[in-house]
């Protein structure tokens, strides 16, 4: 569903641009304290939206869940910045390593909240989803218990350790594939070639550590732009279509995502 179809009633979102001025730290902070608040301005029971197999309206429980969505992002963009500076910046050092385990544990904690609450209108898609970043975090949970060393610096000297941690960023490309063909976002279709191509590069040797670098960088600099417009926009395009949900959980046979 494209942003702005079938709905007759937007939330209007110039009261969070003060936002844009903060730290990604600041950032998040006052997203995790403004979000009760946009699902208080935005909900409205009276609404009734055009949807392709009928009307429907939005429910508080709907908001809910797009804010929930959208939170978890935010925690793991954040998380993700903070790591990327860690490990650029102070890579040598133990404790900064251990920090970054710490953040990675707080990362998928945030996507597994928001593959929890994302809006597909594919239900087995939205389950593989949710199996990827479960076979992630078992992996991940085994290769941090097997090596005596930091999280971080086993998966980087062991390239191998890619093929299950792999599985958590491949749950996380399949939401940068579904936000780049539902709403056209740029900053969701250079993630998706993005977050692929400096994994399977690291993993094959393909990368110089340089370039690793740099695609580091500009996985988190999107990565955070991408969260950020995500808490800005509408909420009722994150929800979707609910004539189509409800015509597909009745045995439709048209499906989209």
């Amino acid at each position: 569903m494209k942003e702005g179809q079938g709905v007759r009633c937007q939330v209007k979102s110039s009261a969070i641009s003060p936002f844009i001025h903060h730290s990604p730290i600041a950032i998040c902070h006052l997203v995790l304290n403004f979000l009760p608040l946009t699902f208080m301005l935005s909900s409205s029971d009276s609404v009734v939206y055009q949807g392709q197999f009928g009307d429907f309206t939005i429910l508080e429980r709907d908001r809910r869940e797009v804010i929930f969505y959208r939170g978890g992002l935010m925690v793991a963009a954040v998380c993700f910045a903070i790591a990327t500076g860690l490990i650029l910046g102070r890579g040598n050092d133990i404790t900064s390593l251990h920090w970054v385990s710490g953040l990675y544990s707080i990362f998928c904690v945030g996507l597994g909240v928001s593959l929890w609450m994302i809006h597909i209108y594919l239900k087995p898609l939205h389950r593989a989803l949710q199996v990827f970043w479960l076979v992630g975090v078992v992996a991940s949970v085994a290769i941090a218990h097997d090596s005596p060393e930091p999280f971080a610096l086993t998966v980087y000297t062991a390239p191998l350790t890619i093929l299950g941690v792999g599985f958590i960023f491949a749950a996380l490309t399949g939401i940068f594939f579904k936000e780049a063909v539902c709403f056209n976002r740029l900053e969701a279709k250079v993630l998706t070639l993005l977050v692929p191509l400096l994994l399977l590069g690291h993993l094959f040797g393909w990368l110089t550590p340089t370039v690793e670098q740099g695609l580091l960088v500009s996985w988190a600099i999107f990565f955070g732009l991408f969260a950020f417009r995500k808490v800005i926009q509408p909420i009722p395009p994150d929800i979707g279509d609910k004539s189509v949900f409800a015509y597909l959980k009745s045995g439709g046979q048209e499906q989209s995502l």
